[in-house]
């Protein structure tokens, strides 16, 4: 008797297990179907990251804090920050800084005003120039990369040009420059100073991200459909690439905090001190520095915390919504 061909004893055995298995065909059709499970979202994703991030959880509590004290200042603060109800204990040669007192815990400042209040009220205007620095220098950047995400070709290679050129300036010195050239110094052209550094910033991006979208499935899709332009651009290509923007404000709200600070600490800032604001208040405390050095340190610590703050959850948004970084 010849040997049995391998071929057909794995096809015998094939057989074997199939007639095994005819008994138990519920359990076989089981094992092919997969358990189905309603899709996630990008932000049902990222948040279920976020709320178990304890950096995000960090930076998010301290940009609540910093919100509400902002808000709320005017209302919570001891006394008027204007007012100097310590004006008689300022003694120029022997006494220049009131020292803490009951009613005043951190004392006063050289005109004899409550340095805890000026503190207090001095978050708002800080929020006042973060917020609309980033607001306006996001309007602007979101045009310029519009155009050249949108149209390509030479608006593109013009407006990158024009990007180059304010990204080769330090940002400091660029908005040092814009705030000089105002007349007369006020918040509003320390807003468009600040604002204006961050044009170039957002316009790259968005330009990046408009560029991706270019040629994606659903553009092409709508451009075969006969959809315009325009439509094309503002229905399907931005919205789209509205990800990495949001995230960066939260990132340059923090920077522009900081630019702002500097600006008033040169004293381009609000010239009426009456209305506190962290970066003069840091300027005006340099000739107590050595004697009274709390003038100085408190609020620059408040500008470092709620810097710190919006860093962390700006970096901890990026890390959550890139694809690349998930864990």
């Amino acid at each position: 008797m010849s040997p049995t061909n391998p071929m057909n004893r794995r096809k015998d055995r094939i057989d074997d297990l199939a007639a095994t298995a005819g008994g138990t065909d519920t359990l076989v059709r089981e094992a092919g179907t997969v358990d189905e499970k309603p899709g996630v979202s990008l932000i049902a994703s990222a948040w279920k990251r976020l709320r178990r991030n304890p950096v995000f959880l960090l930076g998010a509590v301290i940009t609540l804090l910093f919100v509400v004290l902002a808000l709320f200042s005017p209302f919570i603060a001891p006394n008027d920050p204007a007012a100097a109800p310590l004006i008689d204990q300022v003694r120029q040669q022997t006494n220049p800084i009131p020292g803490p007192q009951p009613g005043f815990p951190l004392g006063g400042d050289n005109a004899g005003r409550d340095f805890l209040s000026r503190l207090l009220v001095g978050s708002q205007q800080t929020l006042i120039v973060g917020v609309f620095a980033t607001v306006f220098g996001l309007a602007g950047g979101m045009s310029l990369g519009i155009l050249a995400g949108a149209f390509g070709g030479w608006v593109d290679a013009l407006v990158m040009r024009i990007v180059d050129v304010l990204l080769s300036i330090p940002s400091l010195l660029l908005a040092f420059s814009i705030a000089a050239l105002a007349s007369r110094p006020s918040q509003l052209t320390v807003i468009i100073a600040v604002a204006a550094v961050q044009v170039p910033i957002f316009a790259r991006l968005l330009r990046g991200s408009m560029l991706a979208q270019r040629h994606s499935d659903h553009v092409l899709a709508a451009r075969a459909l006969g959809v315009s332009e325009r439509a094309v651009v503002f229905r399907h290509m931005l919205p789209n690439s509205l990800g990495p923007l949001i995230v960066q404000s939260t990132l340059v709200l923090a920077t522009s905090i900081i630019d702002a600070a500097a600006l008033s600490f040169l004293g381009l800032g609000n010239p009426d001190d009456r209305r506190p604001e962290w970066g003069a208040m840091l300027g005006s405390a340099q000739q107590f520095i050595y004697d009274n050095p709390h003038l100085a340190v408190y609020p620059a610590l408040c500008i470092i915390v709620v810097a710190l703050g919006f860093t962390l959850m700006g970096e901890s948004l990026r890390e959550a919504l890139d694809p690349k970084s998930r864990r």
